[in-house]
C-alpha cells in the first residue's frame, strides 16, 4: 500500500499474525473492559434507572446517525488488496465531511427526539453529544490502517488508555452528582482520548483531500457497509425506540440495563474478534476452503466461551443482579434471565458478517439485516404490550428464526454447511446444559446471602463445565490449548 509508512515489522507466518492479533486485540479489550466495568457497575449503583432510561432515549438517535459515520468507508482500506496514498487522503476527507454533517443533523434533530419521547432534557443531551462526531475520522481511519497491517498491539494500548480516561470521568461525574450527564461526558472523554491516541499510533500525519473523483469503488463498498449498518441499527434500536414511547422511564432503564448485562459478551468481546477475523479473511479471501475452515474454527472457539457465559448468566441472574447492581435493580433479574437465553443465537448471527464482507459480499449482510429488522421490529411492536417481559420474550422467539434465515444466505457464500456449524457447537452445548442443571440443583439446596450464593454457583458451574468438556469435548480442549500455545 502506498500510504503513510508504518514501522518495520518482522516477517511472521500468517497463523502467528492471526494468533498475535487475537491475543493483543482480545487481551487489551478484556483489560479495557475490566476498567470500564469496574466504573460502570459503581456508577449504576449511584445513578437511578431513570437516568439510564433518559440516556437510552438519546442512544437511539446516536446509533442511527453513527451507522453513517464512515466506519464502512474506512473498512475499505482493510478489504482492498491495493490502496494508494491519494485514496487514503480522499477517505480522510470523506470522513470529515460526513461526520461534521452528522453532528449538525443531530443538533437539528434533538428537539424532534425530545418531543417524540416527551422528555425535554433529551434535546439538551443530544446537542452536547453531537460533539462526539468530531473525533470519528481520527479514530476510524487510523484504526483501519493499523488493522490492514494486523497491528492490534498499538490499538490495544490506545483502547486501554482511553478506557481509563472514560472510566475516571464516569466515576468523578457520578460522585459529583452529575446524574444523567455522567453518561454523556464519560464517552466524550473516551472518544477524544482514543482519537488522539489512534492518530499518533498510526502516524497518520496526512492532509485530507476533498476532491473525491476516482474514489467510486471505495465509496460503493462503504455504502454497502453503511446499508448493512442501517439494518443493524433497526434491529438493535427498534426495541428502545418502541419501548421509549410506551414504557415509563423507570421500566426502560430496567430493560436497557438488563440488556447491557445480557449482551456483555456479544457486544464487548465478539467485536474485537470480528475485527481480527475481517482482516484475516481478507488475506485469504481467494481460498474458499481455507475461509470455510477458519470460519468453523472461529465458531467453535467463540461458542466454547459464549455458551457457558450465557447459560451461567441465566441461572445466576438473581444473585448477580443483587450483588452487581444492588436492591433497587432487583426487577432486572427476570429480564436478564430471559435475555440471556436469546444471546447465543445473536452471537452466532454476528459471526457471519466479517467473512462475507471480507469475501467482497457485503450485500449478504444487507439482505440478512433487512430481514432481521422486519422480524424483530414486528416482534417488539407486539411484545411491548406486555412490558419488559414481552420485549424479552420477543428476543427468544424471533432471534432463532433470524439466525436460520441468515445461515441459509451466508453459509453458501462462506463455503460452510449447517452440519459443520452444528458439530462445532454440539459438545459445548451439551457441557453448558449439564452445567446449568447442576447449578440449578445447587441453588435450590442453599439459602445463603447473595454474595456467597453467587460465589458458590459460579464455582460449581465452572467446575462442572470444565469436567464435562474433558469428558465430551477433549479434542476441542486440546485444540484451544494448542492455539494459545501457538501450535495451530
Amino acid at each position: 500500500m502506498d500510504a503513510p509508512a508504518s514501522p518495520p515489522k518482522q516477517v511472521e507466518s500468517f497463523a502467528s499474525q492471526v494468533r498475535n492479533a487475537v491475543i493483543w486485540r482480545s487481551g487489551t479489550q478484556i483489560a479495557a473492559q475490566l476498567v470500564q466495568w469496574a466504573s460502570t457497575f459503581l456508577v449504576i449503583r449511584i445513578l437511578s434507572p431513570g437516568d439510564y432510561g433518559l440516556f437510552a432515549m438519546t442512544g437511539v438517535v446516536m446509533a442511527f446517525l453513527n451507522m453513517l459515520n464512515g466506519y464502512g468507508l474506512a473498512s475499505a482500506v482493510v478489504q482492498q488488496r491495493d490502496i494508494t496514498s491519494r485514496q487514503v487522503q480522499q477517505l480522510f476527507g470523506m470522513l470529515i465531511v460526513l461526520n461534521l454533517s452528522l453532528g449538525a443533523a443531530q443538533f437539528l434533530l434533538a428537539p424532534l427526539a425530545a418531543a417524540y419521547y416527551r422528555q425535554p432534557e433529551v434535546a439538551h443531551l443530544l446537542r452536547v453529544q453531537a460533539l462526539i462526531y468530531c473525533g470519528t475520522p481520527f479514530i476510524a481511519l487510523p484504526q483501519a490502517l493499523l488493522s490492514r497491517e494486523m497491528d492490534f498491539r498499538l490499538q490495544g494500548r490506545v483502547n486501554i488508555l482511553s478506557s481509563v480516561a472514560g472510566a475516571t470521568t464516569a466515576l468523578g461525574g457520578a460522585y459529583a452528582g452529575w446524574g444523567v450527564w455522567t453518561l454523556v461526558f464519560a464517552p466524550m472523554v473516551l472518544f477524544a482520548t482514543r482519537a488522539l491516541g489512534m492518530t499518533i499510533a498510526a502516524r497518520m500525519w496526512i492532509r485530507p483531500i476533498f476532491d473525491f473523483r476516482g474514489a467510486g469503488a471505495l465509496a460503493r463498498f462503504g455504502g454497502m457497509m453503511a446499508a448493512s449498518q442501517l439494518f443493524w441499527f433497526l434491529q438493535s434500536q427498534a426495541d428502545v425506540f418502541i419501548a421509549g414511547r410506551h414504557l415509563s422511564v423507570y421500566d426502560l432503564g430496567i430493560y436497557t440495563t438488563s440488556l447491557f448485562l445480557a449482551q456483555i459478551f456479544v457486544s464487548k468481546f465478539v467485536p474485537p474478534l470480528n475485527e481480527v477475523a475481517f482482516s484475516a479473511f481478507a488475506r485469504i479471501q481467494h481460498d474458499r476452503a481455507a475461509t470455510a475452515a477458519a470460519f468453523i474454527k472461529g465458531v467453535r472457539i467463540v461458542m466454547l466461551a459464549a455458551l457457558p457465559f450465557y447459560v451461567g448468566l441465566a441461572v445466576t441472574a438473581e444473585p448477580l443482579v443483587l450483588v452487581m447492581l444492588g436492591e433497587k435493580w432487583a426487577a432486572a433479574a427476570t429480564v436478564v434471565r430471559l435475555l440471556a437465553l436469546a444471546m447465543p443465537f445473536m452471537t452466532l448471527q454476528v459471526l457471519f458478517s466479517p467473512a462475507c464482507d471480507a469475501l467482497g459480499r457485503p450485500g449478504i449482510g444487507v439482505r440478512t439485516g433487512a430481514i432481521g429488522s422486519i422480524i424483530l421490529a414486528a416482534g417488539f411492536l407486539v411484545g411491548v404490550r406486555w412490558g419488559v417481559t414481552g420485549l424479552s420474550l420477543t428476543w427468544i422467539i424471533c432471534y432463532p428464526l433470524y439466525l436460520a434465515i441468515s445461515c441459509s444466505l451466508a453459509l453458501p457464500v462462506i463455503g460452510a454447511r449447517v452440519r459443520d456449524m452444528a458439530q462445532a457447537i454440539a459438545p459445548t452445548l451439551v457441557s453448558a446444559g449439564v452445567m446449568a442443571g447442576i447449578v440449578v440443583l445447587v441453588d435450590r439446596a442453599v439459602d445463603w446471602p447473595p454474595v456467597l450464593r453467587l460465589l458458590m454457583l459460579v464455582s460449581v458451574g465452572a467446575a462442572t463445565y470444565g469436567a464435562m468438556l474433558l469428558v465430551v469435548a477433549r479434542p476441542l480442549v486440546r485444540e484451544t490449548v494448542a492455539l494459545v500455545r501457538n501450535r495451530v
